[in-house]
């Protein structure tokens, strides 16, 4: 050995350094052998970018199936027009029907041009019509081309008894006003919204209310469908009742209609409209009358609807 050098240390034969065996897993791993070195953190960004764009695409699909289920059950309103609105106001009567002139009608009018004007309608306004001119109106209305329109609406404003509104000279039958915006008589309103409004007294019963405990707390247009449907009737009031109309401010339910649509147009579908009008009335009114027996009454409108599916109006 020569002098300064350090002694070798002794190695027995066949003694060899232990393999590495963290490196040699790294150089047996294909992401670092030749693979590009990428950050955890990245890898981590990079699958959930992977996951946000397949839960977008499966919200895309459920936002289309949603529209597509929305379409599905609601009235097409991108037509040109919303459609006529036939108001009839009746309000002074030949003496041989001995029916009284009908003071606070005006008011209803007014009330229901102008709300059914601000919801797009063209109005059609007639004041103290006969039977026969009302049924004139209502005949010549649907022979019209209603292909541009997306509903009809007609508003009644009369005396009235159970199945019958008055014309000025005397009842006519409910039915034979109606008749003629039926699937087979109106093609061009078929499978499209029909709307009555009726003001009128449908009998001459009286409610006198009851006291309860209240909480605290795609169109095909190859269909068939009944000549009946897509009406919607909104009276006044239940079958064989009184309707109340104040002699200054109109009726408990034309103002309550009108006061309802302008609230929740293009916020909430028809028939939960008509729900709060319902409730609006028996809630909130309360006959005062001078004649013995009248006061203190109430009334509940009667929504009848052979509607087909749910209808917004536009904002």
């Amino acid at each position: 050995m020569a002098s300064g050098s350090a002694p070798r240390a002794h190695r027995p034969k066949g003694d060899r350094p232990a393999p590495d065996l963290k490196m040699a897993e790294q150089r047996d791993d294909p992401e670092v052998q030749g693979g590009d070195d990428t950050p955890d953190a990245l890898k981590i960004f990079t699958r959930r970018q992977k996951d946000k764009d397949t839960k977008t695409a499966d919200d895309m699909d459920t936002s289309s199936s949603r529209k597509a289920e929305f379409d599905a059950y609601s009235y097409k309103m991108n037509y040109p027009s919303i459609g006529t609105c036939v108001i009839i106001n009746n309000k002074n009567f030949h003496r041989s029907t001995q029916m009284s002139p009908r003071s606070g009608t005006d008011v209803d009018a007014a009330k229901a041009m102008k709300t059914f004007s601000s919801l797009g309608y063209k109005i059609r306004f007639a004041n103290d019509q006969t039977k026969a001119q009302m049924t004139q109106l209502l005949s010549t209305v649907s022979q019209e081309d209603h292909r541009d329109s997306a509903s009809f609406a007609c508003v009644l404003l009369s005396h009235g008894d159970e199945g019958v509104i008055y014309g000025t000279d005397g009842p006519e039958k409910f039915e034979n006003l109606t008749k003629f915006f039926k699937g087979d008589r109106c093609m061009s309103l078929v499978g499209k919204p029909k709307l009555f409004f009726i003001q009128a007294c449908r009998g001459t019963a009286l409610d006198d209310g009851v006291s309860i405990e209240t909480d605290s707390v795609s169109e095909q247009t190859s269909e068939r469908i009944p000549v009946e449907a897509d009406f919607l009737y909104a009276y006044s009031t239940a079958p064989g009742y009184y309707s109340w109309r104040n002699t200054a401010n109109g009726s408990w339910f034309m103002q309550s209609v009108c006061e309802m649509l302008e609230n929740y147009k293009g916020k909430l579908e028809l028939m939960q409209i008509m729900t709060r009008v319902n409730r609006k009335v028996a809630l909130h009114f309360e006959s005062q009358s001078n004649l013995s027996g009248f006061g203190g009454k109430r009334q509940i409108p009667c929504i009848v609807s052979m509607l087909t599916k749910d209808f917004y109006f536009p904002v």
